[in-house]
């Protein structure tokens, strides 16, 4: 009760401190008058408010789009203000009046905030490729390479639309892929919601098998059964269980690391033919070394973000092994990827939304991945191509 009590407080604190810059600023720009305040302030409680608006009335889309400004702009006023607010501090020093130094720090500020949104819209919406050659020392009943396309944390919903869907299902359509792998947080949260878009029906779209694990946002809901409208996909949702494809591969997907409670990954790898590669899709990346001793050979998953925005990046590469990329343990092949979707506000600053292509190549002793390379692929951020 406490800890809600006193991040109650500083929440206001930190909207407060935004409304004093804001209230100092805007006095500047219009010293004689009153009501340009009196509108960012009501503007300022409005995007405040309006985060919490979209959890409690989450199938109206405007709360989830006026949460997703908040959320930019309280990211960018924390790391921003409090440098602008110093270098105001010693400007008074100096022989710059404060009412101009106030006036064009304002407007820096407003610069520098469009800026970085654009920038970071423009990295959520428009993905890249990244692409990872691995071997795999195991037979397979069939050609001795595959194309296996990844994508995780779509978080389909308000933010990433109808639009986003589209631009998944060509790019990945694409690269031709063999199989198409999808290890979690399909949905953002709200199944209710993302049952009544066209996003269903434009997933039915991918022309190669899917297998898909749910991710920590891939809520149950009473009334709707998440695994079978994900199914209704065909995108054929493996919930703490396995298939053998036609080629000898066991997929196995795990129920999410917050899902409790999980069967454990040795229970699950039990009666697999490890003779075959075994893949496993786990949302988050947490327990490699039990992978790695357990026999996988291949460990795919999300989650992360990478951190999304900078510095976050920092925080997560601290909690996971493998917080994005490629790590091998072994024969243990560890991809994560930094997703592509996005949650909380359709920006990425410092990562990237992406697809993530694997060129398997079996029946090789090489320990080493050959190459790890990256390719564009541009996308407005509309439904168009760019």
């Amino acid at each position: 009760m406490w800890i809600g009590i006193v991040m109650l407080i500083v929440y206001h604190l930190f909207i407060l401190y935004i409304g004093w810059n804001g209230w100092v600023w805007l006095g500047t720009v219009f010293p004689h008058q009153m009501l340009p305040r009196y509108i960012m302030i009501i503007v300022l409680v409005i995007l405040a408010y309006g985060l919490f608006l979209g959890f409690w009335q989450s199938q109206i889309g405007a709360f989830k789009w006026i949460g997703a400004v908040w959320v930019a702009i309280a990211y960018f006023s924390v790391l921003w203000l409090p440098i602008m607010n110093l270098v105001l501090l010693l400007l008074r020093w100096s022989p710059i009046s404060m009412t101009t130094a106030v006036f064009w720090a304002g407007w820096i500020t407003v610069a520098g905030l469009i800026v970085t949104v654009s920038v970071g819209a423009y990295n959520a919406y428009s993905p890249v490729v990244r692409s990872y050659t691995i071997e795999i020392d195991k037979p397979v009943n069939g050609p001795s390479e595959m194309n296996i396309v990844m994508a995780s944390d779509m978080h389909f919903g308000a933010l990433s639309n109808e639009g986003h869907a589209r631009r998944l299902v060509e790019r990945v359509n694409a690269l031709k892929p063999d199989l198409i792998l999808l290890p979690g947080d399909i949905i953002d949260d709200n199944l209710m919601y993302y049952s009544k878009t066209e996003i269903p029906d434009i997933l039915k779209g991918f022309q190669a098998p899917v297998y898909s694990s749910l991710g920590n946002h891939d809520r149950f809901e009473d009334g709707i059964d998440l695994v079978d409208a994900l199914n209704q996909s065909n995108l054929n949702v493996l919930y703490d269980e396995s298939v053998v494809l036609d080629n000898g591969i066991t997929l196995v997907g795990r129920r999410d690391y917050s899902d409790r409670p999980r069967t454990e990954l040795g229970k699950l790898l039990d009666e697999v033919d490890h003779t075959h590669p075994v893949i496993v899709l786990d949302h988050q990346p947490y327990e490699l070394d039990a992978e790695q001793k357990l026999g996988t050979d291949l460990v795919v998953s999300g989650h992360t973000h990478r951190g999304q925005m900078a510095p976050f990046g920092l925080i997560t590469h601290r909690i996971f092994e493998n917080d994005w990329g490629y790590l091998r343990k072994g024969q243990l092949h560890s991809i994560v990827s930094s997703g592509f979707g996005f949650w909380g506000s359709p920006l990425r600053i410092g990562t990237r939304s992406e697809i993530v292509q694997i060129h398997v190549k079996f029946r090789s002793g090489n320990d080493k991945t050959t190459s790890t390379t990256t390719t564009e692929a541009t996308a407005s951020t509309g439904d168009g191509e760019a």
